[in-house]
């Protein structure tokens, strides 16, 4: 089974967002990036059913240069092979960014049985990108996934909803958007780190054939509560206060 996991440059949770000047988009230059976290499971289980089916797992990526740093940790979590889209490094639209990748997998020689995506980028939350490469391929498709299994040449897939779970059962090829919490990727060693870097990533520039279908405005960023904390006590009279907090905050 030959699969596919779409990833994302994203800036690592809990980093400090500072906008450009013009308040249209964020000033990478002192950021760390990682992948998406859903995204992380898209590629561990992508691996893991290419390497239980005797396949081959590939990452794809659609941005700037630097994205090649996101695409070589794929390699070194198990991907076989890596494909880069490069951009300008502005940021995409759901839509635009869909039909590129849907317009790459098509070129590729290589059919993917699987395509996995992440539910949701970090960043821009748009919950469309899976389902649009779905439309645009002629694939079914399942969101929001947080169980995968095979079944022969059959996918069952499990979501869950406020009711309980939903199960549905795929012909290949097929695409799935997965949840954080699927799987626990795999930490890549010291060495497959090192041989990811002298890794083949095959790389084109990324044409955008739809108008952008997002313009940015401008960008805001959240006011942040630095607020000092308060020392409650020193003494062991201080446990009551400790539990006042802990009950307002409906911890206890």
């Amino acid at each position: 089974m030959n699969t596919l996991a779409c990833i994302k440059r994203v800036p690592e949770t809990g980093a400090k967002i500072v906008l450009t000047d013009d308040n249209r988009s964020i000033d990478t230059t002192s950021l760390g990036f990682t992948i998406s976290p859903h995204e992380e499971c898209a590629v561990e289980e992508s691996v893991r059913l290419a390497e239980e089916t005797g396949g081959a797992a590939t990452v794809l990526t659609l941005g700037s240069p630097e994205a090649d740093e996101q695409l070589r940790t794929g390699i070194a979590m198990g991907a076989d092979e890596a494909i880069h889209l490069e951009t300008d490094g502005e940021e995409w639209g759901p839509r635009a960014t869909a039909t590129a990748i849907a317009d790459e997998i098509e070129a590729v020689d290589e059919t993917f049985d699987l395509l996995f995506l992440g539910n949701e980028s970090a960043d821009q939350v748009n919950h469309q990108v899976g389902v649009r490469v779905a439309h645009k391929l002629g694939l079914p498709v399942v969101t929001g996934i947080k169980n995968v299994e095979r079944d022969g040449d059959t996918i069952v897939a499990e979501r869950e909803d406020a009711g309980g779970s939903e199960i549905y059962e795929l012909p290949t090829p097929a695409v799935l958007t997965v949840r954080e919490g699927l799987n626990s990727p795999r930490y890549p060693s010291m060495r497959s780190k090192m041989q990811a870097r002298q890794a083949e990533v095959t790389a084109s520039t990324a044409e955008r054939s739809d108008a952008n279908d997002v313009t940015t405005i401008e960008l805001e960023t959240p006011e942040s509560d630095d607020s000092p904390a308060e020392i409650l006590g020193e003494s062991a009279e201080a446990a009551e206060d400790v539990v006042s907090v802990f009950e307002e905050l409906e911890v206890i």
